[in-house]
């Protein structure tokens, strides 16, 4: 599969934060050149670098990472899960086994036979 397509929307989403952050700095740009003729100051690269880094650095940290954390920690905590959410394997078992013996009394014996011969329990 071509990684264009298998991967398309990291490659939208890295297109679209692009796109965001050529935007911020070109308009960021144009703000700064203007407040600095409006107060007839130079204008400095160095002193813009640094405003929008400052600026841009403080939006990731106010919106971003708590964004980040928030999907990625959240999936992450699911996916590990806690100790006492977790559901043993013999528990499963005779659940699956009640089941069986409330749905068909007649034959869940022999089924469970069955089951037990096909996957051996632990």
């Amino acid at each position: 599969m071509n990684i264009f397509k298998k991967y398309s929307y990291v490659w939208i989403t890295a297109l679209f934060f692009l796109l965001s952050l050529c935007g911020h700095w070109f308009f960021g740009w144009a703000a700064y050149t203007q407040e600095q003729a409006s107060d007839n100051k130079p204008i400095q690269v160095d002193e813009y670098v640094n405003q929008m880094l400052r600026d841009m650095f403080e939006n990731w940290q106010s919106e971003f990472l708590q964004l980040i954390w928030q999907v990625a920690g959240l999936a992450f905590l699911i996916y590990v899960g806690s100790p006492q959410s977790k559901e043993g394997g013999e528990r499963k078992e005779e659940k699956l086994d009640l089941i069986l013996k409330s749905i068909n009394p007649e034959e869940a014996e022999e089924l469970i036979k069955n089951l037990d011969l096909k996957y051996p329990r632990k």
